[in-house]
């Protein structure tokens, strides 16, 4: 049924209100069959409440959207069995193991007693954690609780999966096995509708990206379109004194027309930059003003670089909104 559909997901102005807050305001998406598609934003920028609303956990306030071409509202019951979700907080039961976990959903799931048995125990291999199978939940790791949380969500094996920030708290060497799961994830035919608020996660897993920035869809593309939208390369400036970081950045911001970025050294400027002409501006007005540079580079814009010019800020500022409260730990696959 999903795999005739050439679109996993099509939403159009997609609304949500919480009180007098607008935590969505008008998101479009249109995700393709057999792809990974990344909604990057801080916390707070509305990415989970899309994802509530696409899995029928809340109801849109306005828009429209469709799972493999059934409406979330008058088909409800049709999307839940197409899709799996994954919420920010694992939602299996700490006093189980983890072959109890799987087993019980997987019971929940219409699954006879053998049949439920052989899927957690492939599920378990499939996620390496065969060794922990009979261990209590209390002594796994928080990567560990992760990857159980994502198995569980696999039971009914949906062509359609919703992660929402998935390696959130994780250790870099279990987010790379996690990346390393999508990736087989997509390989053997499912979609993944991927939220994160990591460039670098984006960036690495993604076919295509929207940019979501206060409940709206402020960019998308690839990730390589996204990079050449601000420009084909980034300037990369060391100062010699920390002292003229404030100075030296409202220059270079001034001199080549797009906002520079301090790093936390106080001393390392960075900036997209649409034409190198403007790195000679911005040296002559560095000049001028007796700021001495130690070194200078170009090289190709990061996500970083992208999502600072489009919304003003980084993608790891922490907003408050009503979004976070939809963090909880959430499953549907029927």
């Amino acid at each position: 049924m999903a795999s005739s559909n050439q679109w996993a997901v099509e939403a159009h102005g997609l609304i949500k209100n919480f009180g007098d807050n607008r935590a969505v305001d008008g998101v479009d998406l249109s995700v393709r069959t057999g792809t990974v598609y990344g909604v990057l934003g801080p916390n707070g920028a509305g990415k989970t409440t899309t994802i509530r609303m696409l899995a029928t956990l809340l109801r849109p306030d306005g828009g429209e959207a469709t799972i493999f071409g059934h409406d979330i509202r008058k088909e409800s019951q049709i999307v839940r069995q197409l899709i799996g979700v994954t919420g920010q907080y694992a939602s299996v039961d700490e006093t189980l193991s983890a072959t109890e976990n799987l087993v019980l959903f997987s019971r929940l799931h219409g699954l006879g007693r053998a049949e439920s048995r052989t899927k957690a125990e492939e599920l378990l291999e499939e996620f390496g954690l065969t060794e922990a199978a009979k261990r209590p939940l209390k002594n796994f790791s928080g990567g560990m609780r992760r990857r159980l949380d994502l198995a569980a969500s696999l039971i009914s094996q949906p062509p359609l999966i919703f992660l929402d920030e998935p390696t959130t708290g994780l250790d870099p060497r279990t987010r790379a096995q996690m990346w390393d799961t999508i990736r087989r994830l997509v390989a053997s035919g499912s979609t993944v509708l991927l939220t994160t608020q990591y460039l670098d996660e984006a960036d690495q897993l993604a076919d295509r990206i929207a940019v979501i920035d206060r409940g709206r869809v402020v960019a998308e593309g690839t990730a390589d379109e996204l990079k050449a939208s601000v420009g084909n390369s980034a300037l990369l400036l060391k100062l010699q004194n920390e002292v003229d970081g404030e100075l030296a950045t409202q220059i270079v911001s001034e001199a080549i027309g797009v906002r520079a970025t301090l790093a936390a050294d106080g001393r390392t400027i960075s900036a997209p930059l649409a034409e190198a002409g403007a790195v000679t501006d911005a040296l002559i007005a560095l000049r001028g003003q007796d700021v001495a540079v130690d070194e200078i580079s170009v090289q190709k814009p990061s996500l970083d670089e992208v999502f600072l010019t489009l919304t003003g800020h980084t993608a790891s500022d922490d907003e408050e909104s009503p979004d976070s409260e939809g963090s909880k730990k959430e499953r549907i696959s029927a």
